[in-house]
């Protein structure tokens, strides 16, 4: 599974209410969270961000509270994978399980920056800056993992039989 987009960038800490404040927790849909995704932070991204787009952050992306709003507003909106130095535990399990790719890679974080275009092969882990030509490493998911994400989520996953 082969993923380009252009990286929007953010930096440590990035928590839930950031990404989806809590005023908006009453809406359901993928689609009615992306209006206001990344509000908490940049009130202009759910306008400005293109099909694809790759999420770039450093720290700790996901922390706060364990709703699963967050990952659903992210990939509702569009977005084809979030890379991050780390990750919260609970924002990493509920990524995975809504079929969004999240990827811990700190050398692709350092080396890219807004803006700039990312491609990505989930199955290899291969992370690669089309602007600098530099090439990163992000441990690729196991495949029971790379399952659920190729079935757009652990419901779907265990559909079809996963």
């Amino acid at each position: 599974m082969k993923l380009t987009g252009k990286v929007w960038k953010y930096g440590a800490n990035v928590d839930t209410d950031a990404v989806i404040p809590a005023r908006y927790l009453n809406l359901s849909t993928p689609q009615e969270l992306a209006r206001h995704c990344m509000e908490g932070i940049d009130p202009e991204f759910a306008q400005k961000v293109q099909p694809g787009d790759i999420i770039v952050a450093t720290t700790n992306f996901g922390c706060g509270s364990s709703r699963e709003h967050a990952p659903l507003a992210i990939k509702g909106a569009g977005v084809s994978c979030v890379i991050a130095k780390t990750f919260a535990r609970i924002f990493y399990r509920n990524a995975i399980n809504i079929g969004l790719p999240i990827l811990e890679c700190p050398a692709a974080v350092e080396g890219s920056e807004a803006g700039q275009t990312l491609e990505i092969e989930l199955e290899t882990g291969r992370i690669r800056n089309l602007d600098t030509r530099q090439t990163f490493h992000a441990e690729p998911y196991p495949e029971f993992m790379m399952g659920i994400i190729r079935a757009g989520g652990l419901i779907e996953y265990t559909r079809v039989g996963g």
